[in-house]
């Protein structure tokens, strides 16, 4: 078989966990936030720039799919702790960003409170795919 016919699979997973009680516009806004600190951080996620018929540039993307899924704010707790055990390399998003309109002030937002103190409203994690999805066992895919 062509090689460039053949499925694609990866080892890895990138998902995204929302709390499933924000607002639209907080969803969108907490899941671009949570997935560029993976892309910033782990150049092997990102792919080739794209390139039209016209041969018009645009930026890369992840190379992979990125999933999305919604739990209460008592999962999004227990998938925190579990990411925490595993070691699985996450960004996190508090409620008090909301509030924040720059990276400074969201990093000594989260700062300010104990890991166990978070109010998460969303959660993007980068990891096996086994382990990952061990971590978010139980969310829902979001709607």
């Amino acid at each position: 078989m062509d090689s460039e016919k053949e499925p694609i699979r990866f080892e890895t997973k990138i998902a995204v966990l929302l709390r499933e009680d924000l607002a639209v516009w907080q969803r969108l806004n907490v899941a671009a936030f949570l997935v560029s600190g993976i892309a910033g951080t782990r150049a092997e996620v990102v792919g080739e720039p794209y390139e039209d018929a016209d041969g018009v540039m645009y930026l890369p993307m992840f190379r992979q799919p990125v999933l999305v899924f919604e739990g209460s704010k008592e999962f999004m707790a227990t998938a925190h702790q579990r990411a925490l055990q595993r070691g699985i390399e996450h960004s996190v998003f508090t409620q008090e960003l909301f509030a924040t309109g720059n990276d400074r002030d969201n990093r000594a937002a989260v700062k300010a409170v104990a890991t166990e103190e978070l109010d998460l409203v969303g959660i993007a994690l980068y990891g096996p795919k086994n382990a990952v999805d061990k971590t978010l066992k139980g969310a829902h895919m979001h709607p």
